[in-house]
């Protein structure tokens, strides 16, 4: 039986190679000119057939039709995300699949779409999978989306031990402290010898958060080296996030050479700092770097590496950083443009801190409200990341439909497509703080909570607000990015006020090209204190 098995393949691979050989002796026996046609025809014709067997399918998500292989729809939606949603939307309804450069994205716009990818089980999607070409580059090895999703709720949890309320109140003078420090000395402000002038709100934003999150997160020690060098070295690493990442984790450019040498350099940085104090036995209870050094040991016994320590560090820091900065230049544009609710916000702080007679503090910004609803309202205008992924292991069927999402392809999720729909949030494209005065909006959902390894959360996603995102991989960082900027607006605010330069129109248009959603150029307000005679 073995040996007529053997026989019947051995005829089958002579059969293909014989007509692989015939096959070959026609093309070659063919002008140049006609070789090249077939060369370039033949992908065009074969992504024809898959897309018409794809659509005969009806256990298949209706298929975006595209022109081009492997690029698929990656124009239209990269340039303009939300726009190529609608369209999509209006013709297939809340599910459908797109190709994204060789990728199948299945999108599922909503609240069923947000509990259907964000509350999808562990057996079913990996976001290690889909994110790791881009994070592990940038953030080194062993950490976030490069160990098992187990690992990584456990590493959320060592570092939730820097982000208490009590240590939120030890935070405020900190950032305050950076924020004066850079309205004296930056060459943007330099107050105390000018009383007005312009800045770019996205030179100045992504230099504000950076100092006040390492001051606050890291301590004075790596605070005082951004003063050096150092600091370009995480603009470097900063460049590691671009879309090409996404698909491409290495290739030979420039920026792929000084990500990987920022990330090696900023890493060891780290790694001294760690040596010195176990050394030194100086681990107190100071910043984040003391608090994993005391508690960053895995259920399973295993100690983090003082290396997987560094990198997580990286991962903190960088995490938040693009999403910070890019909230605090949208929330700054917005108020440009609205001067009316700069000064109800001013009335606000000098109702709260008593004229000044009060220090700020933590737990003076909780008595805030309309300062929160504001840096609320900026988040649901623009979330920061326009589409949050997962790659599918195992078959996945979507509810109450025939669809099936096989493995491997991809499923998306778009929670800032949701806060713009006026079904949720009436007069959505309009910047109104007011309308969280009830805040209803954000509480649909169940009240039901979870804890995946890292504390309980809310297990409910089916909100239309999740500026944040959801489900095991919701954002650890959401109380310190309101403690974070919450500072930083309270201060401007009561030393500032601002409006558009003259080159500027309005609000600008979102520049979807970077991975976080950011204002395109020219992005610039012009300044002045609120008391010419006042040393900052």
């Amino acid at each position: 039986m073995a040996s007529n098995n053997s026989s019947v393949v051995q005829t089958l691979i002579y059969k293909t190679v014989s007509v692989a050989n015939v096959g070959l002796s026609w093309f070659l026996q063919l002008s140049l000119a006609q070789q090249v046609s077939i060369v370039i025809l033949t992908p065009f014709a074969y992504v024809m057939l898959w897309q018409l067997w794809f659509s005969m399918r009806k256990d298949r998500v209706p298929l975006v039709f595209y022109w081009i292989p492997w690029v698929g729809s990656a124009v239209s939606y990269g340039m303009r995300p939300y726009e190529f949603f609608a369209e999509c939307q209006q013709k297939y309804g809340d599910v459908f699949s797109f190709m994204l450069l060789g990728r199948v994205m299945t999108v599922y716009l909503g609240p069923k779409g947000h509990e259907f990818v964000l509350n999808a089980k562990l057996a079913d999607v990996s976001a290690e999978a889909a994110y790791t070409h881009l994070t592990t580059p940038v953030f080194g090895n062993g950490v976030i989306y490069d160990c098992p999703n187990s690992k990584l709720m456990e590493q959320k949890k060592f570092v939730k031990g820097a982000l208490s309320t009590e240590s939120f109140r030890s935070y405020v003078p900190k950032i305050a402290d950076e924020i004066y420090q850079y309205f004296r000395n930056s060459q943007n402000f330099q107050m105390n010898s000018r009383s007005s002038g312009s800045i770019n709100v996205m030179e100045t934003q992504p230099e504000m958060t950076i100092f006040t999150a390492s001051r606050s997160l890291l301590g004075e020690e790596m605070r005082q080296m951004l003063n050096t060098d150092f600091a370009y070295l995480y603009s470097d690493l900063d460049k590691g996030f671009q879309p090409i990442n996404f698909v491409f984790s290495h290739l030979p450019l420039e920026h792929y050479r000084k990500r990987d040498h920022a990330q090696r350099t900023i890493s060891g940085t780290y790694m001294k700092l760690i040596k010195k104090r176990r050394e030194n036995n100086d681990i107190q209870d100071r910043d984040l770097i003391d608090s994993l050094l005391k508690n960053s040991t895995y259920k399973d016994g295993t100690p983090m590496t003082d290396q997987e320590i560094a990198n997580l560090l990286i991962g903190v820091l960088m995490g938040g950083q693009h999403t910070s900065a890019a909230t605090s230049a949208w929330m700054l544009l917005h108020l440009a443009e609205r001067p009316d609710i700069q000064d109800e916000l001013y009335k606000e702080q000098m109702e709260i801190l008593e004229n000044g007679k009060l220090e700020l503090s933590y737990d003076l910004l909780q008595k805030m409200p309309l300062l929160n609803q504001t840096i609320k309202e900026t988040l649901r205008l623009h979330h920061p990341l326009h589409s949050l992924f997962r790659k599918v292991t195992r078959d996945m069927s979507v509810p109450n439909t025939p669809y099936v999402v096989p493995k491997g392809h991809y499923v998306l999720v778009s929670p800032g497509y949701c806060h713009l729909q006026d079904e949720f949030f009436p007069q959505a494209q309009t910047f109104d703080p007011h309308r969280w005065n009830d805040d209803y909006q954000s509480s649909y959902g169940t009240s039901e909570k979870v804890d995946y390894g890292f504390g309980a959360i809310s297990k409910g996603v089916s909100s239309p607000y999740l500026p944040f995102g959801g489900g095991r991989h919701r954002c650890i960082g959401e109380h310190f990015a309101y403690c974070q900027l919450g500072v930083i607006f309270s201060i401007y605010i009561r030393t500032l006020r601002w409006k558009f330069t003259s080159k500027m129109k309005g609000v600008p248009q979102p520049d979807f090209q970077s991975m976080v959603t950011l204002p395109l150029c020219p992005a610039e307000i012009e300044w002045e204190k609120r008391n010419p005679e006042q040393k900052i």
